[in-house]
């Protein structure tokens, strides 16, 4: 049968077995359908969707690249009316295209994007967004590089002469609220950055290690090297490795650093008390005054840099400092016990900040206005 595939598409949200990153389309694209919706949604025709989806699917077989967009738009009305109650609770379809959208239509507000300063070791400094692509800077046989990609590479260039020269020589990349950066630092190793996180590392790693300091979050893939630990300092902590892939949270506006090993092992260190843990592939530590290991999803901590805002019974305090950092806001909640209403869902970071406020009240207990770039939470 023709909509075979069309249907198995539908069965396959339906039973939560999409990926992350499929969840977030359909589920952003449904409210891109009904973002100018005049009218109430109505019962819709599920045998004309599947023949829509269909025929988009085998037209664009034809293509090199598949349009998930055009795909997604037409699944995602189908989708998303059946699945409300299962995954954001009990609310009729017509409050969910009514409610808010008016308002957001004029106020809305565009996610982050790749923008950072870099501070090179004179003092100096570099808007990344507003450089050219290519050679931006030199340092004693360091070549630091931006790409057309958003990503700044240091390649490692002279004799160990210049490496005795560049090792106290320390270089900083700072991200704003609103801004992202990839580096690929001397040693290999890969550093992705969130919003308002900053990174300080040599200009050429020598000696015994191989030492960074991290405000802020970032994911790490590290360049294996025995004979040079790679240690990450942060205010409360310090992790070391010797390669490995790894997510540190370490925002000085929140209690607790959580770190999430994603492949090979760690070492977590507790600065006050010398207190160690190592960690497995699937743990994350979370430290305060002392340090706790708890298995965690990886797919979740790691949401942010595949472009998910991905909550999991997550409380709305936490989720909105997520929303504050990346969108350029400030968040306003008008009652308290708002802050710790839990929700579950998953949304991409690349829509504007709409798409995420109505995910949101899809579960009816919470609404938002944006009033600038104030965002107001209200019962």
């Amino acid at each position: 049968m023709e909509n075979e595939r069309a249907k198995k598409l539908i069965a396959k949200y339906l039973k939560g077995d999409c990926t992350a990153e499929e969840k977030a389309l359909v589920e952003s694209w449904y409210l891109n359908e009904t973002a100018n919706a005049q009218e109430e949604i109505e019962e819709p025709d599920y045998q004309e969707i599947e023949q829509h989806l269909w025929a988009d699917i085998t037209k664009e077989n034809h293509k090199k690249r598949l349009s998930r967009q055009r795909i997604c738009s037409y699944a995602a009305a189908a989708i998303l009316i059946l699945t409300t109650a299962l995954y954001f609770g009990t609310r009729s379809t017509s409050s969910i295209s009514q409610n808010g959208t008016a308002d957001f239509a004029k106020t809305d507000i565009n996610p982050g994007s790749n923008k950072a300063l870099l501070t090179l070791a004179d003092g100096s400094k570099i808007v990344l967004d507003d450089a050219v692509n290519g050679e931006i800077a030199k340092q004693s046989g360091c070549v630091i590089t931006k790409t057309t990609t958003g990503q700044l590479i240091y390649t490692i260039q002279g004799s160990q002469v210049a490496a005795l020269k560049t090792q106290s020589l320390l270089n900083t990349i700072e991200t704003p609220k609103g801004g992202q950066y990839q580096v690929n630092l001397p040693d290999g190793t890969k550093v992705w950055l969130n919003a308002a996180s900053s990174l300080s590392f040599p200009a050429r790693f020598s000696g015994l290690q191989r030492q960074v300091v991290l405000k802020g979050e970032a994911y790490f893939e590290v360049a294996k090297n025995k004979h040079m630990p790679f240690i990450v300092k942060s205010e409360q902590q310090k992790i070391e490795v010797l390669g490995t892939h790894f997510n540190v949270s370490a925002y000085t506006d929140e209690h607790q650093i959580k770190t999430t090993l994603a492949e090979g092992s760690v070492k977590v260190t507790l600065l006050a008390n010398h207190q160690e843990q190592l960690l497995k592939p699937g743990q994350q530590a979370i430290t305060t005054n002392q340090i706790q290991v708890i298995p965690v999803d990886i797919e979740e901590a790691l949401a942010w840099k595949d472009g998910l805002f991905m909550f999991n019974d997550e409380n709305l305090e936490n989720i909105m400092k997520k929303v504050e950092r990346w969108y350029d806001v400030e968040v306003d909640f008008q009652q308290q016990e708002l802050r710790q209403k839990h929700f579950s869902g998953t949304v991409s970071r690349f829509g504007k900040v709409s798409q995420v406020l109505k995910t949101l009240e899809l579960t009816g207990s919470v609404h938002f206005k944006i009033e600038g770039r104030k965002i107001i939470a209200v019962r």
